[in-house]
């Protein structure tokens, strides 16, 4: 049996997924993907993959949860960006990006990653995957969109992008 993704090309899956910005007190709470970690060595926000049929909203709950310790609270969806890598006809990952500034508990890494706190003013964006430096100051703004962003077939370098703001 072969799979199709959201293109109808057979083959190509699209992995849903979600990312949360924790943005406190002019703070931003960053991860840093362990070794053997899809995206190892770069910082980014808590998230991970949907369960089948997982409301965005939900999943970005748990799976911050899952990886801070942080129950949030009222989660801010802000858009989805679609990631290509290589010649795919459809994206590999869809991420439904959110934001929250409450919740309850004390951050806590694990096995995805260690966890650490900076000064909006001194996010590490030469760290980052190379379409944070896009959209991540949109989110900060309070701004929604939607995103397409073409990397090479390794995720090494982001050739291309599409950006749509909404009001």
């Amino acid at each position: 049996m072969s799979d199709k993704g959201s293109s109808g090309t057979v083959g190509v899956v699209t992995v849903e997924a979600t990312l949360c910005a924790i943005v406190r007190d002019g703070r931003i709470l960053l991860q840093r993907k362990a070794a053997g970690r899809f995206g190892e060595g770069k910082w980014n926000g808590a998230g991970g993959k949907l369960k089948l049929g997982e409301d965005p909203a939900d999943g970005v709950i748990r799976e911050v949860l899952e990886e801070t310790g942080l129950l949030i609270r009222e989660p801010r969806r802000h858009g989805v960006l679609d990631h290509y890598f290589g010649d795919r006809s459809a994206p590999a990952w869809s991420v439904h990006v959110f934001s929250a500034s409450e919740y309850e508990g004390e951050p806590v890494g694990g096995e995805e990653g260690e966890l650490r706190w900076f000064p909006l003013e001194d996010i590490p964006y030469g760290d980052m995957w190379e379409d944070d430096v896009h959209w991540l100051p949109l989110l900060l703004g309070g701004r929604d969109f939607d995103g397409a962003f073409y990397f090479n077939e390794d995720a090494s370098v982001l050739l291309d992008h599409s950006l749509v703001v909404r009001d």
